[in-house]
């Protein structure tokens, strides 16, 4: 690896964390992006740069997604009962996103994670009025509710915060419990849709040496090494910068980046 891609890596893994701890918005929003760019850059097989872009995101995103939930529940603001719920939905989501993201097309891939980033974006610029909340849904419900959030999530490489944290605020759950409970189904999501990228990518053509299946290891090892000390310099500077105009500018970012992925 030469000191350009390892520079690359670790100014990623800062970016991810310093951006998480600021908005609140998880890694894979930006590692998935950067990783793109820069395994073009490097030379990788084009054909596999988005499949190994989005299972080195969901690697990178289980020991940053424990330690949170560590911290979250530290302060008792996980509700373990609904982790429980959701996490069986999860898994098998999971890993049914990582068998779909095993047989589509790399543009297709980049146009879904092209689609999520213009949602995200417009999430992040339009603030809608909390209406009254909905009934908790059944164990059917949890179930196909934690698939949904579980697939999606594996697609795209997040830990489904993006999609876990409206679902339980609408259900009746304070923003604090919901954001601690999304953090620790962050980690079966991040688990299992590694594992899944894993298993579907072996025995591909053109992989990286360094690689098991769709994940990168050098990458996600300096990713890692960068992110975890940098979440809470992110949080430290929510409290001195402009939080809210910050946001709007990062969402147009994403609203362009998207755009830009789908047309190219």
């Amino acid at each position: 690896m030469g000191l350009w891609e390892l520079g690359s890596y670790v100014l990623t893994g800062v970016a991810s964390g310093v951006l998480a701890g600021l908005f609140g918005v998880g890694g894979g929003v930006v590692v998935v992006p950067a990783l793109i760019f820069i395994f073009t850059r490097v030379g990788l097989t084009p054909d596999w740069i988005p499949h190994l872009a989005v299972g080195t995101s969901l690697a990178a995103i289980v020991a940053t997604g424990a330690a949170s939930a560590h911290a979250h529940h530290r302060r008792g603001a996980v509700r373990w009962d609904l982790v429980a719920r959701l996490a069986p939905g999860i898994v098998l989501g999971a890993w049914a996103g990582a068998a779909v993201a095993g047989v589509l097309p790399d543009l297709w891939l980049r146009r879904i994670f092209a689609l999520f980033l213009i949602y995200v974006g417009v999430r992040l610029l339009v603030r809608r009025a909390d209406g009254p909340p909905q009934a908790m849904p059944g164990a059917a419900g949890m179930f196909v509710t934690g698939s949904g959030i579980g697939a999606l999530s594996a697609l795209v490489g997040i830990g489904g915060g993006t999609l876990t944290v409206p679902f339980l605020h609408r259900v009746g759950i304070d923003m604090r419990g919901a954001v601690g409970t999304s953090a620790a189904c962050g980690v079966p999501i991040a688990v299992a849709g590694a594992l899944g990228f894993m298993v579907v990518g072996l025995g591909r053509e053109g992989l990286p040496a360094a690689s098991t299946g769709f994940v990168y290891w050098p990458a996600v090892g300096a990713i890692l090494l960068a992110s975890v000390p940098a979440a809470p310099l992110g949080a430290r500077l929510a409290h001195a910068l402009p939080v809210d105009l910050l946001k709007r500018v990062f969402a147009l970012l994403l609203l362009v980046l998207g755009a830009r992925m789908l047309l190219v």
